[in-house]
């Protein structure tokens, strides 16, 4: 049975859970599992997530305003964020950036959250947990601007922004894409990227990977990433868990 593994990106408040939730979190520790980060997405989910990481020892938290979230909401309620963020088992200001594919907010109402969120974090001295779809260019002109600490999560773009990322200091999340058919950008990042720059994640209950894809995601799948990208890299599965539970650790601060 692989160990050290350390999921560092969910939403274990999601609907898709709440028939299991407290079994399924229960077990996780007895599959290998180390340490979980649960996402916020707005102020609700900031606090629902908030309250699994009191309930479980492994479990840590985001809060954040995702860019699909921010509907009704003004910079005043960033407010909100600021205080769950003093919570102590709050690891970062997450999950924040930009979606240009769902356009739920415009670019400019997305992007005046995206640098508030990160300057509020760069304040507090916490990493960012940032998300990036369709919106390459704004998101690296962005962390190039404002230069936080943390992690672009579910990287999907090429290896030069990759470069780019991990210039600015920040470390890169994969998760069950890696494993899918059409995975050859995130399989090429694989191999470019210093390997103490690499994290893994589920994003669960989404993006399960093969054998599993197609179904609700959880924490105790990462192996499967694993797998894939030690294949990529000729290393073991157990090796690559260990060397990114690590640098889990180093990315959330929690070595101390």
């Amino acid at each position: 049975m692989y160990k050290n593994i350390f999921d560092t990106h969910s939403h274990y408040d999601d609907e898709q859970f709440d028939e299991d939730r407290i079994e399924l979190l229960s077990s996780l520790t007895g599959k290998g599992v180390c340490g979980v980060v649960t996402c916020g997405v707005d102020v609700p989910t900031s606090k629902a997530n908030m309250a699994l990481a009191e309930e479980y020892g492994f479990m840590y938290f985001a809060a954040g305003f995702h860019p699909e979230n921010l509907e009704g909401s003004t910079l005043a309620d960033l407010a909100e964020i600021e205080k769950l963020a003093a919570h102590k088992k709050c690891v970062a200001i997450g999950e924040i950036g930009l979606d240009y594919h769902w356009m739920s907010s415009t670019k400019e109402v997305q992007k005046a959250f995206f640098k508030e969120q990160i300057l509020l974090a760069n304040r507090l001295d916490m990493p960012v947990i940032v998300h990036d779809r369709e919106a390459h260019g704004d998101t690296l002109e962005i962390l190039k601007q404002t230069q936080p600490k943390g992690v672009l999560h579910c990287f999907s773009g090429s290896v030069e922004m990759a470069r780019d990322v991990i210039k600015i200091g920040m470390y890169i999340g994969l998760n069950g894409v890696v494993t899918f058919k059409n995975a050859r950008k995130s399989l090429e990042v694989v191999k470019d990227i210093p390997i103490d720059r690499l994290v893994l994640e589920t994003d669960c209950p989404y993006l399960a990977p093969v054998p599993h894809r197609g179904k609700r995601n959880d924490s105790s799948y990462i192996p499967h990433i694993a797998e894939k990208i030690g294949e990529v890299l000729d290393m073991p599965a157990q090796e690559i868990l260990d060397i990114t539970n690590e640098n889990a650790k180093r990315l959330y601060e929690l070595n101390a």
